[in-house]
């Protein structure tokens, strides 16, 4: 399946908009820096790491000239499933980000608590993502 037949579906086109693409990646940058911060919870420190997974999935996505539909619902699960597509992540890795999907969605909708490995594992492959992300945008749009 190629992103293009999701459009309509949980995707929309979009025009690619270079700077709206780095505001993400500042702000993923930003969310790796607050996840480091120990003096804050582990849950807080694991949303904020999971929030750079999707602002680095959300600006591939848009590097490629799509967006997810917000509107309905899984659109978090779309984003990362489509780094498959966007960056060619490997599905090993793709089903890691999921594992924490789901382990993010257990701690804000349950009160699951996140141990601090979780934590470490989570910015270990958010960094890995972010950069992967830099190197495929640069090589893109290099010119």
């Amino acid at each position: 399946m190629t992103l293009n037949n999701l459009v309509g579906i949980n995707l929309e086109k979009i025009s690619i908009n270079l700077d709206a693409i780095k505001r993400l990646v500042t702000a993923a940058e930003r969310n790796i820096a607050d996840a480091k911060i120990t003096a804050v919870s582990a849950e807080n420190r694991f949303d904020a790491a999971y929030k750079a997974i999707m602002q680095i999935a959300n600006a591939a996505l848009q590097a490629n000239g799509y967006r997810t539909l917000t509107s309905k619902p899984g659109h978090h699960q779309v984003m990362i499933q489509s780094l498959s597509k966007t960056l060619e992540i490997d599905n090993d890795t793709v089903l890691l980000l999921e594992a924490m999907r789901k382990q993010r969605n257990a701690a804000d909708y349950s009160g699951d608590i996140v141990p601090e490995s979780a934590v470490k594992d989570c910015i270990i492959e958010t960094e890995k993502l972010l950069k992967i992300f830099n190197q495929w945008l640069t090589a893109r749009f290099a010119k």
